[in-house]
């Protein structure tokens, strides 16, 4: 029985989407190796449900990855799905970030889960691998573009892998709306960080829509969409034989897309003109 049991590997398990989409697995009787970074979110996940197995895994790290992996690889035979979660939002004028926080936007969102794919891909014939992308993919969003840019990666990426690979894996894309998560509240601890290191002319012309940017993300954590709809996509797609390659989640996203697809002068006209009456 044991052996049948679907088995199912996700990073950023401590919250948010995560934790959620862990704990409805392990409730449902799926085995869920958990990717977490503190012995706090390991415990407590472990606890609440025995089907849960805590793993350490920083997946900007190739050795933290490579011990995360002989560790799963020693507990099972196969993994049947692979659900890369972990991410950051850094945000902010693209004059005023540094490449280095460019680097670490993508270090975690796209080539993190690039590194956890590459590492795992042993135990992933004929296995799905679910990203958690955005809505934020369509890219029509200003003062979080590298989110925006490195959620596009994640999905241009991981789409040609699903055409290229030899061991029939799937690779799906979930692209939600704003969801009430932790993910906010660090993005805006984190833009407040790098605001204090703009110079004095980039806080001058841009403290109006940085706080603006501010206000809309705490307001994320109330008013998002519930993250249980992830997870109910999450749990639509692993039940199906041929999930479709992306999945939208919420009015928000199905709106962006649409509007992504129009002339990018008229979808630029519009932003501009709505953040100047801010």
């Amino acid at each position: 029985m044991e052996k049948h049991r679907k088995v199912i590997f996700i990073t950023g398990a401590s919250s948010g989407i995560g934790r959620e989409t862990a704990l409805t697995l392990a409730k449902k009787g799926y085995r869920v190796f958990a990717g977490i970074r503190k012995k706090i979110d390991k415990t407590e996940l472990e606890n609440l449900n025995s089907n849960i197995t805590g793993v350490y895994v920083d997946i900007t790290s190739e050795s933290s990855v490579d011990k995360a992996f002989w560790f799963v690889y020693k507990n099972t035979e196969k993994i049947d799905v692979l659900i890369n979660n972990a991410g950051i939002a850094v945000a902010g004028p693209i004059e005023c970030l540094t490449v280095q926080q460019l680097k670490e936007q993508f270090d975690v969102n796209t080539f993190g889960a690039i590194n956890v794919m590459q590492k795992f891909l042993p135990l992933l014939d004929n296995a799905k691998i679910i990203n958690i992308s955005s809505m934020a993919a369509t890219g029509i969003f200003p003062f979080v573009a590298p989110y925006c840019a490195s959620k596009s990666a994640l999905d241009i990426l991981f789409n040609s892998f699903g055409i290229e690979n030899k061991s029939n894996i799937k690779v799906i894309s979930v692209r939600p709306a704003v969801i009430k998560t932790p993910i906010w509240n660090k993005s805006v601890k984190r833009a407040r960080n790098n605001f204090e290191e703009y110079n004095e002319t980039a806080k001058e012309k841009y403290t109006k829509e940085l706080l603006y940017l501010e206000k809309n993300a705490l307001k994320n954590n109330d008013s998002g969409i519930d993250v249980k709809k992830v997870v109910e996509t999450i749990l639509k797609i692993i039940n199906s034989k041929n999930p479709k390659p992306v999945y939208t989640v919420g009015a928000q996203a199905f709106f962006a897309e649409i509007i992504s697809k129009m002339p990018k002068c008229f979808i630029n006209y519009i932003i501009k003109n709505r953040i100047g009456n801010i």
